[in-house]
């Protein structure tokens, strides 16, 4: 038995507790995994605020790394020693995503990587980039993917193509780098001026402070010769849906991706959807064959890192899980060192 932190219900951060679970020696097609980190999403706070279904006892968190320590009959690829990081749908394994496909993500009604070990198949895994440490891997899961799919799989960006990114968020911060190594040029926006600088320093080529800048889609189309962007990474919600609209280039792809700013306003503006044809695209992380070939991406480049804010330990995850929900100064990820 291995240490874990279960939630108990009815589902919120007061019913967090420690316990263990079996990390029992793995069978044909599966590895045991020491896990040595997580990361947070905004999908982990909804879990165990109970805005999302889950079960009694169920181990938290989508996001996972660590180093194999068993290896079962039939794994390819995969032995002893070699560091991996988990997959956000590990029954997605590439083209069409069917609903079936997502019924047992980790750390929403199955169980997830808050815990020391686990025994899994080989497939709920892909080796993690060759050089980084096990917290910069379980970014990975949930934040790279969906910055991937959204301008790798879904909008092939090209070099010289223009990208917008919202905040300073894991999936935006990815994105942000994913962009600029694809030859893309990036305007980002934020509400700070230490964040701005930030942006600037991981190499955005323009900046919009929309605290001071309400018009902030005007703005993105100012900055590109009235044209607007071939890609909005678009993280925040129907709040923002406007104007990332009025930001977008005339056939521009949209990436809905989140709701950080909330759902309350489903207001649509079709006129402009069908004014500009743009094309709006949502995505839910992504597939293991879209994590395959990030990492791929990741060792071949060799430059990009992911930005993490802070570390919890393991003991502390419900006072990490708050200050993921509740710190607006936060750029980057949280994550959980186990």
């Amino acid at each position: 038995m291995v240490k874990a932190i279960r939630l108990r219900q009815p589902a919120s951060l007061d019913n967090l507790y420690a316990d263990s679970t079996d990390a029992p020696p793995p069978r044909r097609g599966e590895i045991r995994v020491r896990i040595h980190a997580a990361s947070l999403n905004f999908r982990d706070c909804l879990v165990v605020a109970g805005y999302f279904p889950s079960r009694d006892g169920l181990i938290p968190l989508s996001d996972g790394a660590g180093e194999v320590i068993d290896v079962g009959e039939d794994v390819p690829n995969l032995q002893p020693g070699d560091m991996v990081v988990s997959c956000f749908h590990p029954g997605w394994f590439d083209g069409h995503l069917e609903r079936t496909q997502l019924r047992h993500s980790p750390g929403g009604m199955a169980d997830g990587f808050a815990c020391e070990a686990v025994t899994r198949p080989y497939w709920h895994f892909t080796p993690a980039p060759k050089g980084w440490t096990a917290a910069e891997s379980a970014t990975l899961t949930c934040a790279g993917v969906t910055a991937w799919r959204a301008l790798v799989t879904d909008g092939q960006v090209k070099s010289g193509a223009a990208v917008l990114i919202l905040g300073t968020g894991g999936v935006s911060l990815a994105a942000l780098q994913i962009a600029k190594a694809a030859g893309a040029k990036v305007i980002a926006t934020s509400s700070s001026a230490e964040k701005i600088a930030r942006l600037k320093a991981l190499g955005a080529d323009h900046t919009i402070n929309y605290s001071e800048v309400e018009n902030w889609g005007e703005a993105v189309q100012d900055l590109t010769d009235g044209l607007g962007v071939d890609h909005v990474v678009e993280v925040a919600g129907p709040n923002t849906l406007p104007q990332s609209m009025i930001a977008a280039r005339t056939g521009g792809h949209i990436a809905i991706i989140g709701g950080a700013g909330g759902f309350e306003n489903d207001a649509m503006p079709f006129k402009i959807v069908q004014a500009k044809r743009l094309r709006l695209q949502g995505v839910t992380v992504g597939s293991r064959r879209d994590q395959l070939d990030m990492v791929r991406a990741f060792d071949a480049d060799g430059r990009m890192r992911p930005v993490i804010d802070c570390t919890f330990p393991l003991d502390e995850l419900a006072e990490a899980l708050h200050y993921q929900q509740e710190e607006s100064g936060r750029i980057g990820k949280v994550c959980i060192a186990i």
